[in-house]
């Protein structure tokens, strides 16, 4: 059935709508970055910053922001890379050889998705004094890459059951081991997996916060959501113009990801819809 002209005309009203309610908070946001110390945000014209560029200047020395997405992001990379690694081949491991210690396994790590991973907190940071992993970037790598293993393996194992097992007889009539046949037929094959998982938990290593805080306690070591927190807490609202500048520095390495990758990540969401 064609749609009619007006109910086209409804639709991109409605979806422009939408985006511009979207939109609003980040403009708010980027006025006040751009307005000068001296400016009351309601004073003068609410929509016209004074761009006043030096406020990201001094909100990047003042903040130590760089630092903090240095941090941040040898956390993500190195967290997606060794889940990644050992969740996909756990999953290949729990979709291609079916026993009751797999499907035990499996069990286990879906059971774990549902215990939020606040409740964790007091017996990790117990095992992370012992192996002196407190206020480390790789601990907190260790930490980040646990709490999302149970969706990883949850993920590759659906994507992986849903190939033929042709592909792996196929690998083995060439000579290839087990390990060989998942990196070099499997992994290629399951890009679509790869690229869900690192969407459904890029962004939240990415900025998170409920364990940065007990983990990384040093200002040396914070992440972008631990830094922000202080830098805010240091001005309590007194310097609305340092504070939003230091928020639009933050999200500049996010909005640029979203922009190169955002085919990717649309690909990976309806493929993982289909999957699913």
């Amino acid at each position: 059935m064609k749609e009619s002209k007006w109910f086209r005309a409804v639709r991109w009203v409605l979806i422009l709508f939408i985006c511009v309610l979207c939109l609003i908070p980040f403009y708010a946001l980027l006025v006040l970055a751009l307005n000068a110390s001296s400016r009351i945000f309601y004073e003068g014209n609410l929509f016209v910053p004074d761009f006043f560029w030096k406020n990201f200047v001094d909100a990047w020395n003042k903040s130590r922001i760089g630092t903090a997405m240095f941090n941040s992001a040898v956390i993500t990379g190195g967290t997606l890379l060794l889940t990644v690694v050992t969740g996909g081949l756990a999953g290949y491991a729990i979709a291609r050889y079916a026993s009751r210690y797999n499907r035990f396994v499996f069990g286990l790590l879906i059971g774990c998705m549902m215990i939020p991973g606040i409740i964790n907190t007091v017996p990790l940071y117990v095992l992370m004094r012992k192996i002196h992993a407190i206020d480390t970037l790789w601990g907190m790598v260790c930490v980040c890459s646990a709490l999302a293993m149970p969706s990883a393996v949850f993920i590759y194992a659906t994507f992986i059951r849903a190939l033929p097992k042709e592909l792996d007889e196929a690998a083995a009539l060439d000579g290839c081991s087990p390990f060989e046949t998942f990196w070099k037929v499997i992994f290629p094959v399951i890009k679509p997996a790869t690229a869900s998982f690192v969407i459904l938990n890029g962004f939240g290593i990415w900025n998170n916060y409920a364990q940065a805080v007990f983990f990384l306690q040093s200002r040396a070591k914070q992440n972008i959501p631990q830094a922000l927190s202080v830098f805010f807490q240091q001005f309590a609202g007194a310097k609305w113009h340092l504070m939003a500048a230091t928020a639009v520095i933050a999200i500049i390495p996010v909005i640029v990801i979203f922009l190169v990758f955002q085919r990717q990540f649309i690909k990976g969401l309806s493929d993982g819809a289909l999957k699913g």
